[in-house]
């Protein structure tokens, strides 16, 4: 089984792997039970989908009908404005099949254009607000890729007291001085505040390139089972930060397995492994 911490102050002891159904976006019926199966198995209890990952929300439904309970449930939306973000909202819940989210979250907040959409008035954050008034979602969240994600985080939350934050955090991107600053400012901030801290594209070899692409990710993934483990012990080996699946289901056994397996080692012997992985950044 895999070991739980509270998911900031939602009051839910999630996993600290959580699954990422962007995973399930191109699978059949069939393949995403076959993964719901997994995900029981190793105690999973935390999906965490999003409106534009293809047909995942259609995928997790059946499983809400018998396992809602059991499960934090988020979901992201793109949209920008009040009423765009209202309506994706309920065809998120319609998609769902539940009456409410967990966690729902503006996903991709990166651009400062946008952010001043998102937050303004008529924007995303008006209807964000409603919807937890209403009691159709818990809690709130922000998300974003990219090399200056940290910083709009900050400014997000400097805005608004988000119940979670989701970013990218990997060896190489650590490796970059003004990323890893700004990354241990928001986890400062977020610890201070016991706002969530979700991590993505942990198991990311680097941009796929010419490279003939072998697994549904946008990135060439690590496929290594001795790499996997490696990537992800190097993540949860952080205290209380979440590490978000690998978006292929063919990959997700070795790295549930090897979260299974995790047990705490000195920082310097597992940097030093990830070292001598290869990887390239995803984002410049």
């Amino acid at each position: 089984m895999i070991p739980q911490h509270p998911f900031g102050r939602t009051g839910h002891d999630s996993t600290r792997t959580l699954f990422g159904a962007a995973a399930l976006g191109r699978v059949t019926q069939a393949e995403a039970d076959q993964t719901l199966a997994l995900l029981l198995e190793y105690g999973v209890n935390h999906i965490d989908a999003a409106a534009s990952y293809g047909d995942a929300e259609l995928r997790i439904a059946p499983w809400m009908a018998a396992y809602r309970n059991q499960f934090f449930l988020a979901t992201k939306t793109e949209k920008r404005t009040y009423r765009e973000a209202k309506e994706e909202l309920y065809r998120s819940l319609e998609r769902l099949q539940v009456d409410q989210i967990d966690l729902w979250q503006m996903h991709i907040l990166v651009d400062p254009s946008e952010w001043e959409i998102a937050m303004g008035v008529g924007g995303a954050l008006e209807a964000f607000i409603e919807a937890r008034e209403q009691g159709l979602v818990r809690f709130l969240g922000v998300t974003g890729h990219g090399v200056t994600i940290a910083q709009m985080h900050l400014r997000s939350l400097e805005r608004f007291p988000f119940d979670s934050v989701l970013l990218p955090y990997n060896y190489v991107m650590m490796q970059n001085p003004q990323y890893a600053a700004d990354f241990e400012t928001l986890l400062a901030v977020c610890q201070e505040r016991n706002v969530a801290v979700q991590t993505i594209k942990s198991l990311t070899r680097g941009p796929w390139g010419d490279k003939p692409r072998t697994h549904s990710t946008w990135y060439e993934p690590f496929t290594e089972p001795s790499e996997i483990e490696t990537a992800t012990h190097w993540v949860l080996n952080r205290p209380g930060v979440f590490l978000d699946t690998v978006g292929d289901i063919h990959l997700l056994p070795a790295v549930l397995a090897a979260a299974s397996r995790f047990e705490v080692r000195p920082q310097a012997e597992l940097d030093a492994e990830m070292a001598q992985v290869e990887m390239s950044p995803l984002f410049v």
